[in-house]
């Protein structure tokens, strides 16, 4: 294997090319694109391991084991939709019925030959397979299809790499490649041994060949568990930045509002019509890595936060949701999940239940209660008054909303504003204006109730936090603390 073909395991891009605005990263991600015909494939398919994935002309193949044949066409569709973000042309879709997938080659022997001619006349040199293979399954399929197969897993985890952009990003990315990639190293003959150490390599090894005895497959594993070592305590580092924010916000008293969703839901785009965020909104899975938050306010005046996290998806690689903890847990930390459906989808009731197991799964590890859910349906504007019926029907509690023409924002905000946490203590107060701080405070963190300014100072009568209504006691009018 030539050097430049080798997984490097000690590089780590330590740059933040975060962008500024949505519509530089996103002219930025625009700017190349394959061109086709131009491939530099090697020809021994067992190396890809040690290679960036480069997708090109692809075929799915799934499994059916369980669920009607719409399930099973629906899972496929999405996996095409991953293989076409991840930059692949798709030239055919393959399903077969079994009660398990074949613990050998995931599919039939059979099927396996079936497979090798679709291969064949299509041109294809990818074969992407709609679950997680193990590594006997991916080694099969590669040694009897002579071309590259890839998992849902890497599939996914490929689209996390090219979207990442912040240096929190890459590295939990990384760490989850490198998670995936470890049970998958393998050696191929004598080429990748080194010298043999002690007795090990018999009485034909003879003098020069009597060494440390690491073959270069160990050696491989001993570099990247030294570099998720490595990863592992850079992202606890980067957690302890993001909760010193989050303690920051608690301390406050400023109420968080999560966005949470399937992937490709519209959550950027709420955001923006929520607070002009102008965040990155692209028509893909998986455009927002990094979360943001933003401050807003309740059409009332009183201040929250919203943040945008990173989209789910049905069978949701494990390594991902353990390299993204920190971010994740920005959503059991909200005082209020805003839970977003795409209401074009043809079974949204699947997307709703594939968010909520990956978000109870975060909160059962914290052991930590589930915050409060609204439910908000988006993208009514691509769906007719049937459809909207229908969305209705399915979730009768939901807010219907369309970030695209702005319809139903207004009744989300008054929504939001009844269910986020508010100050619970009415006090009423004359500020002298030398401590217009304290003023400054009641606009930021409470909720003004009235105000009059006199010669005396400022007039208030506001709902406070108890943080904050000890701070203005000293200035209350006698009795006026409730």
């Amino acid at each position: 294997m030539t050097e430049n073909t080798q997984y490097d395991t000690d590089r780590f891009d330590d740059r933040d090319d975060e962008l500024s605005t949505g519509d530089l990263a996103l002219a930025d991600r625009a700017a190349l694109r394959r061109v086709a015909g131009l491939s530099t494939e090697l020809q021994d398919v067992t190396e890809v391991e040690y290679r960036q994935l480069r997708l090109e002309r692809v075929v799915l193949v799934g499994v059916w084991t369980e669920g009607t044949a719409q399930d099973s066409e629906a899972s496929l569709a999405e996996l095409a939709l991953l293989a076409e973000t991840a930059g692949s042309e798709v030239l055919e879709g393959l399903v077969q019925r079994r009660d398990r997938p074949d613990p050998a080659t995931y599919i039939g022997s059979g099927k396996v030959t079936e497979l090798r001619d679709v291969v064949i006349a299509t041109g294809a040199d990818t074969v992407i397979c709609d679950g997680e293979l193990s590594p006997g399954q991916l080694r099969q399929l590669e040694e009897k299809l002579k071309v590259k197969v890839v998992d849902r897993t890497a599939l996914i985890l490929d689209i996390f790499a090219q979207h990442a952009s912040s240096k929190e990003g890459k590295a939990q990315v990384e760490l989850a490649q490198l998670q995936y990639l470890l049970p998958r190293l393998r050696g191929w003959g004598e080429s990748l041994s080194r010298q043999a150490g002690g007795r090990a390599g018999g009485g034909n090894g003879g003098v020069g060949l009597r060494g440390p005895g690491e073959t270069k497959l160990e050696t491989d594993r001993r570099r990247i568990r030294a570099r998720i070592a490595k990863l592992r305590r850079q992202i606890e580092a980067m957690g302890v930045i993001r909760e010193t924010k989050r303690h920051h916000r608690v301390v406050n008293s400023v109420p968080n509002v999560a966005i949470a969703g399937y992937t490709n839901a519209g959550k950027s785009s709420l955001l923006n019509a929520l607070t002009g965020a102008g965040v990155l909104v692209e028509d893909a899975l998986f455009a927002t890595l990094d979360p943001t938050t933003r401050r807003t306010t309740t059409p009332d005046g009183l201040p929250f936060t919203l943040t945008d996290t990173v989209g789910f998806v049905r069978h949701l690689p494990h390594q991902l949701v353990e390299a993204f903890r920190s971010t994740l847990e920005e959503v059991a930390d909200a005082d209020l999940l805003l839970h977003i459906v795409d209401g074009s989808d043809a079974m949204p009731e699947r997307q709703v239940k594939a968010v909520r197991e990956v978000i109870t799964d975060i909160s059962s590890r914290r052991d930590d209660p589930m915050p409060a859910e609204l439910l908000v349906v988006n993208k009514i504007d691509s769906v007719g008054e049937l459809g909207l019926a229908r969305l209705r029907h399915l979730f009768p509690g939901a807010v219907f909303v369309s970030a695209h023409t702005g319809e139903g924002i207004a009744e989300l905000r008054e929504r939001v504003a009844g269910l986020i946490p508010r100050p619970d203590v009415v006090i009423e107060a004359l500020v002298p204006y030398s401590r217009g701080e304290l003023v400054a405070r009641v606009h930021r963190e409470g909720e003004v109730l009235k105000e009059r300014h006199t010669g005396e100072g400022t007039e208030l009568s506001a709902r406070v936090r108890p943080d904050l209504a000890g701070a203005l006691e000293r200035f209350a009018v006698d009795g006026s603390r409730i």
